[in-house]
Formats: C-alpha cells, sequence, structure tokens
C-alpha cells in the first residue's frame, strides 16, 4: 500500500463518522462535509491504487526481460 491509498481511506472512514453524526444531530453543514470528504478520499485511494498498479504491471514487465 502506498500513502495515497491509506490516506484516502482514512478519509473516507472520517467522511463516513461525519457524515452519520451530522445525520444523527440535525446538522446538514457536518453532513455535506462528511459527503465530500468520502468522495475526496474514494478519489485519493483510487489514484493511489492505480499507482500501485502500474508499479506491480512495470514489475512484471522488467521481470520478463
Amino acid at each position: 500500500m502506498n500513502k495515497h491509498q491509506v490516506e484516502g481511506r482514512v478519509d473516507e472512514a472520517k467522511g463516513k463518522v461525519k457524515e452519520v453524526a451530522g445525520r444523527v444531530v440535525g446538522n446538514e453543514d457536518l453532513e455535506a462535509k462528511g459527503l465530500a470528504d468520502q468522495v475526496k478520499g474514494k478519489a485519493q485511494s483510487g489514484y493511489g491504487d492505480a499507482k500501485e498498479g502500474a508499479k506491480d504491471a512495470a514489475r512484471k514487465a522488467i521481470n520478463k526481460l
């Protein structure tokens, strides 16, 4: 795992907590911030996943040489 994957998944989890907390206390702003954090986290972890996939593909290509 790379730092983008880790940070992205942490942001997703924090966003989910904010979303639920906002829903429980009736704070629409907190709920919206939570949803935004989840989207940000999902994008960042997706970037990290793609980066890791590219590294793996490069390693496999080098090993075939």
